[in-house]
């Protein structure tokens, strides 16, 4: 292969790519955009192989084998058992990932440099590539509730990051002077960086980490491109560059959606400390039960036009299908319902499409904060399912609060507001919800979302009040044998589509998958 046709090659990889990245801004070809961008990778993967000759040299091509195949078998196993509410820490690791790539190149090419400049970038994709790992990881860690989800400060932290970085830029110099070992620049460089991720990956909080996995998606392929540089990989260069510049931008506008700084966030001041002391408030003297000042399902019934506000407690309780049967009750008695998706709920970019999505939400109801928040006043009712700091009029209405000055869903302004939360506490910006204390308009349905929902849909259809139900022997039978089951045959039948119970079908599924088990439908036809 020519240098020319390889440049002409790489080139058009690259914009398919770039093009593969708009299409997933939209969810309707989301899914096309990523399949896109994967066969166009698989491409830049052959054509980088065939260019730079590793496929005439059996030893390299029997190691990239071997890799290629542990990727592909990784990559099919996470695909089929991560679940859906995985799927935040699941996007962290990928970009730890890329940055551990990246890192591994640039330390490769340390030992063997072309130039001063390939000897300078081999360094830095060192060092972004290790800090984007070990970021990553303890972002992942935070989003899977492994470690502390509130941000966590060091006596002294600010300081101790500032001598992390004078050491990182005390590496690049030593790579140059003559003397000095390559082998220890390599494990102090990989060791200063590491610790500096973890430092500044801390300190953000868990609701802030939509933003942190943007801008390690950034680093990732900020460390990619470094990394070709090193190694006179132009397709590299590009690629990573793309993505760097993706992932920059998502930063910035997910910044500007909470109207806070990065620095800030960085550093933690957009949430409050796990130690930190909250005054009692008359909201979080409420009753921790069902409190009404509206018929819900009352309230549901009578509304034409709803609108729906899913947060990060509608992912933790794996409610979103829940959500779309309620959706598609109101639909059946007239009602027109919209989803108004924050930029920032969640825990990853995207967190509620992706949620909805699979609960076959059509993407004409989801609706931007800029394009449904008019909308909340002429509206008849709003349910908020999980959501707290994305709609608290704090953001709006109060100074000198951690998310002062963040746009917010105005949810305050619909007529009637029915909130599906766990309990009354506030949310990680640690600022009192005056939505909570208002008199009129206003049910507060605590407790678990998807076992709310469930009550809420039983009173909508004038079921019977959905009481726990008495648990019986053959039930107590039947689940100590599932537990134990490591294969499972579901014949499902016209019961479960009067039921519509699908969706806990496939829940049940789920569960005996996370226990080991391997699960199979059988179809009559």
């Amino acid at each position: 292969m020519t240098p020319l046709l390889y440049y002409i090659i790489s080139a058009v990889l690259s914009v398919v790519i770039l093009y593969g990245i708009s299409l997933m801004s939209q969810v309707k070809t989301a899914v096309r955009g990523n399949q896109l961008s994967a066969l166009a990778t698989a491409a830049a993967i052959i054509t980088t192989l065939i260019y730079f000759g590793i496929l005439s040299v059996p030893v390299a091509l029997v190691i990239v084998l071997i890799g290629l195949a542990l990727g592909a078998f990784a990559g099919i196993y996470l695909a089929q058992k991560v679940k859906m509410i995985q799927m935040p820490e699941m996007v962290g690791m990928l970009n730890g990932v890329g940055g551990a790539a990246s890192a591994l190149v640039g330390g490769a090419a340390m030992f063997v440099p072309e130039s001063a400049f390939s000897l300078l970038t081999a360094v830095l994709a060192l060092l972004v590539g290790t800090l984007t790992f070990t970021g990553s990881a303890v972002a992942a860690a935070k989003l899977a509730g492994i470690i502390n989800g509130r941000p966590i400060v060091w006596r002294g932290h600010q300081a101790i990051t500032l001598i992390a970085s004078l050491l990182m830029l005390l590496t690049i110099v030593l790579a140059f002077l003559p003397g000095v070992p390559m082998g220890y620049v390599v494990a102090a460089a990989a060791l200063v960086s590491a610790f500096w991720g973890i430092a500044v990956a801390v300190r953000v909080g868990g609701a802030d980490m939509p933003i942190t996995i943007s801008l390690l998606n950034s680093f990732s392929g900020v460390a990619g491109s470094i990394a070709g540089m090193a190694i006179g990989d132009i397709l590299l260069v590009s690629v990573g560059g793309i993505v760097g510049a993706s992932g920059l931008l998502l930063t910035q506008i997910m910044c500007r959606a909470m109207n806070a700084s990065l620095a800030d966030i960085l550093l933690g001041k957009t949430s409050v400390s796990g130690t930190a002391q909250k005054k009692p408030s008359p909201s979080n003297q409420l009753s921790e039960e069902k409190v009404r000042t509206s018929d819900p399902a009352q309230v549901l019934s009578r509304a034409k036009k709803v609108i729906i506000v899913p947060g990060y407690g509608m992912a933790i309780a794996q409610a979103q299908h829940l959500v779309k049967e309620l959706a598609d009750t109101l639909e059946a008695k007239g009602a027109q319902v919209k989803y108004a998706i924050h930029p920032v709920a969640g825990r990853m970019p995207g967190h509620m499409n992706v949620l909805l999505s699979e609960a076959d939400v059509p993407y004409e109801q989801l609706y931007e904060m800029d394009d449904i928040n008019e909308e909340f006043a002429a509206c008849d009712a709003c349910l908020v399912v999980g959501a707290n700091d994305v709609m608290n009029p704090a953001a709006r209405d109060s100074e000198d609060t951690p998310i002062s000055g963040m746009p917010i869903l105005n949810v305050d302004m619909a007529p009637e507001v029915i909130i599906c939360n766990y309990d009354l506490k506030p949310g990680y910006a640690g600022v009192e919800n005056p939505i909570y204390s208002r008199q009129e308009g206003l049910s507060l349905l605590l407790g678990n979302a998807a076992d709310t929902l469930r009550q809420l849909l039983a009173d909508l259809k004038g079921a019977a009040p959905a009481a726990p139900p008495e648990v019986s022997e053959p039930a107590v039978a039947a689940a100590a044998a599932l537990k134990g089951a490591k294969k499972v045959i579901i014949v499902p039948g016209y019961g479960m589509a009067i039921a519509q119970a699908q969706h806990l079908v496939k829940q049940l599924a789920d569960a005996l998958e996370a226990l080991g088990a391997e699960v199979k439908y059988a179809i009559h036809p």
